[in-house]
């Protein structure tokens, strides 16, 4: 995950000790221009006394609620330009773990004129991008998900941890970095082997060797829009890494990559076409300062790209607080992260929610939202209660338990983000007739229709507007009742939609039922596709 590291058994000292050895000539060979908060930059003053900002701007988190959180990290903080040198951010980093009690975090910049954009695309935010659409945050792409959430597994989810966690390291300048990156191209273009509308791809990055992986679900007939789902793919030891040091990552964050490769294979088997493009991305060199992330996300917007919303998995598989999943509520969109609160309340009800901050670019949605997109991060446990195995050799897949269990709820909660934003979109859906009827319910009265004769991949969709208090229900291949159904909306006013889709294979019968929850009168349009 962060850019810090976090292993109880590597002292500040240590480092120190490690970082006064080098010689002057060493010392001052790399400098490197990174952005931080206020609370790390406090700590790099004491660690490098000659460290001056070249720049600074105020970034506002939750003003509603004014000061900092018990870890330090303020809700409306300065992140500080500086350029410092690169053997000093190993120490940085430990300082932030022992005296703050978090894992703290900084974007590298390639340089100071970079390092400037990046901040002023900070403050600035999305109104520097053309244009950014706001997704509606509608539930009602049921009868799609939950099907599909049963078929997740994981054991899936387990062995691509241990396939990932296999090599030595997945740092991004080792041979084990591109091993890693190799596998998991090849991996996923087998899994959507079969697919023309899907594609894999590496994202190949100038300055290292390691190459960020891309799979796309191109949309149907809204493709301009994107979804964006994330982890990253490098592993880091805290102590130095080289070809030859050992560095599983099998938490951090193979179980982020492994969670969105089960979800690839879950649509996959589906049968899934979105109509918005949805793209899951493994980010190279994300412990080194958000580098993979930033270059893909800048380049993104660069493109003016509709990103309409993006989601990172970084850590899924270390429960250490009570709750089950902890949403992130700095560095992100307020508005999103409801929507996924409301996803995790439909589709897991079950699951216990929290949330927690986790300061400046503790992981790569920074790198999108710094851009002006709208982010969120899901993580496994509240931030002081992660995963002590972290950038260490024993982050490994037996240290979480040899199961993936806690790794299967991220993955649930992120394929129904991925198919509730993706089935929706801007333009009209691909239908070729709607009908529309009309009449009134008293309470507790139903109406039924059908059957729809839907096409073999085609969508149905049926919605309501009226008076009063009208629940709308569709079932495919007989017919639908208040309690036998695929899909249900049955919101507080006659406003209502549902969606179904047929098979790739097959035709099917779908039916749709009204009833009166309150006696009121309806309008009902259905569009399909038809046979």
């Amino acid at each position: 995950m962060r850019l810090a590291f976090c292993p109880a058994s590597l002292t500040l000292t240590a480092l120190l000790l490690g970082l006064t050895g080098l010689s002057p000539a060493a010392r001052a060979a790399d400098k490197v221009w990174i952005s931080l908060g206020d609370a790390a930059w406090s700590e790099l003053q004491k660690l490098q006394p000659t460290a001056r900002a070249s720049a600074s701007i105020e970034v506002k988190q939750a003003p509603s609620e004014p000061g900092p959180d018990a870890r330090g990290i303020a809700k409306t903080e300065q992140v500080h330009l500086v350029e410092v040198d690169e053997a000093a951010l190993l120490a940085l980093s430990a300082s932030v773990h022992e005296k703050l009690k978090r894992c703290g975090g900084y974007m590298f910049h390639a340089n100071k004129a970079e390092g400037l954009k990046a901040l002023q695309s900070q403050q600035s935010g999305r109104t520097a991008l053309l244009a950014v659409s706001r997704p509606s945050y509608v539930i009602d792409q049921q009868a799609l998900i939950n099907p599909m959430l049963a078929q997740m597994q994981a054991s899936n989810i387990g062995q691509t941890m241990l396939d990932l966690s296999a090599n030595t390291n997945r740092y991004y300048t080792t041979s084990g970095g591109v091993a890693a990156s190799n596998w998991l191209k090849s991996r996923w273009s087998n899994l959507v082997a079969g697919r023309s509308d899907v594609s894999v791809e590496q994202f190949s990055h100038p300055n290292w060797a390691q190459k960020s992986v891309i799979a796309t679900f191109k949309g149907s007939d809204n493709a301009a829009e994107i979804v964006v789902l994330g982890a990253h793919l490098d592993s880091i030891n805290a102590q130095g890494t080289s070809e030859t040091t050992r560095a599983p990552g099998a938490d951090d964050d193979a179980s982020g990559v492994a969670s969105l490769t089960e979800i690839i294979r879950t649509l996959v088997a589906g049968g899934f076409k979105p109509r918005r493009t949805i793209k899951f991305m493994a980010y190279a060199a994300e412990e080194v300062g958000l580098r993979g992330s930033q270059e893909i996300a800048n380049s993104f917007a660069a493109a003016n790209a509709n990103v309409v919303g993006v989601m990172q998995l970084d850590m899924t598989n270390y429960k250490g607080a009570a709750n089950d999943i902890y949403i992130f509520t700095d560095y992100t969109d307020s508005a999103q992260n409801s929507f996924v609160t409301n996803l995790i309340k439909t589709y897991l009800p079950t699951l216990k929610i929290g949330s927690d901050r986790c300061g400046y670019a503790c992981s790569d949605h920074a790198s999108w939202n710094a851009k002006g997109y709208y982010a969120s991060m899901p993580f496994e446990s509240s931030f002081a209660a992660d995963n002590p195995y972290i950038h260490s050799a024993n982050d490994t897949y037996a240290n979480t338990g040899s199961q993936a269990e806690h790794s299967l709820k991220f993955a649930r909660m992120a394929l129904a983000y991925a198919v509730e934003l993706g089935a929706d979109g801007v333009g009209t859906p691909p239908v070729d007739k709607t009908e529309n009827f009309s009449g009134s319910l008293s309470l507790n009265q139903t109406q039924s229709f059908g059957p729809f004769k839907l096409k073999a991949g085609g969508t149905l969709k049926a919605s309501t507007t009226g008076t009063g208090d009208i629940d709308l229900f569709v079932k495919k291949g007989g017919p639908a009742s208040a309690s036998v159904y695929d899909c249900k909306s049955d919101g507080s006013t006659a406003t209502e939609s549902c969606s179904v889709s047929a098979s790739a294979t097959a035709n099917t019968d779908v039916y749709v039922l009204l009833k009166g929850y309150s006696a009121g009168t309806f309008k009902l349009a259905v569009s399909y596709t038809p046979q």
